[in-house]
């Protein structure tokens, strides 16, 4: 029975030396994970209301070994690239938007509203707060990749079929130009065109297939309702 003791005492030893190690590895490890790598994007990617959340390579907060309350950071693996993240409220940018979706033969471009939960993690990516993206919209074309104003129309009308595409080529303008145009009318827009108090696709529910935070829009609907 004493050998018995000392066998199981040995092997319990041995199996919390060797989980220590592997919780130290697992934080060493970690020490390079970033929110978003170039891999990450999928053309067939679900909204972020249903994106897929993986601890493959987690940021471990706490390097406390025997800590119980180790928090993990944990980074989206898919976000869908060619995404214009607007302001959903404004009559001018909603009409934009039903026209590039009209233009958009082959559904190359996807939407999102800024009051959307949904935008979050492509405003993180892109180093923007929502403010920014009400003076300019946002398109988040790729990883490492994301354009504002004027930039990010032309580029929007790049991936659209001729004639639009061919707009794409006022690039050659001086940004600064370009964006002083863009920024006069949208500093106007609200007095020019009107805004509503929801993101105006909610009234055309037949665009919402094109909109990556179209669940998450519905079930506000549902909750509006509800209330």
């Amino acid at each position: 029975m004493a050998a018995l003791r000392r066998g199981l005492g040995a092997a319990l030893v041995a199996v919390r030396v060797r989980v220590r190690v592997r919780v130290r590895e697992g934080s060493w490890n970690a020490v390079n994970a970033t929110l978003i790598s170039p891999d990450a994007y999928s053309e067939s990617a679900p909204s972020p209301s249903s994106v897929t959340y993986a601890v493959a390579n987690p940021v471990l907060i706490d390097n406390s070994v025997d800590s119980a309350t180790t928090e993990i950071k944990i980074a989206p693996t898919l976000l869908q690239p060619r995404v214009v993240v607007y302001d959903g409220v404004c009559h001018l940018c909603h009409s934009g938007v039903k026209w590039v979706i009209e233009a958009d033969k082959d559904k190359k471009i996807k939407f999102c509203c800024l009051q959307s939960r949904a935008a979050d993690p492509y405003l993180r990516i892109s180093g923007l707060q929502r403010e920014h993206v009400l003076r300019r919209f946002l398109f988040v074309e790729g990883p490492g990749s994301y354009h504002q104003g004027s930039a990010a129309v032309l580029r929007v009308l790049s991936y659209l079929p001729q004639p639009y595409s061919v707009l794409s080529a006022l690039m050659i303008f001086p940004a600064p130009l370009r964006d002083a145009v863009y920024d006069y009318v949208a500093k106007r827009r609200y007095e020019w065109f009107g805004k509503d108090d929801d993101c105006l696709v909610l009234k055309e529910k037949e665009l919402l297939d094109r909109f990556i935070d179209r669940e998450e829009l519905m079930q506000r609907t549902c909750s509006h309702r509800e209330s």
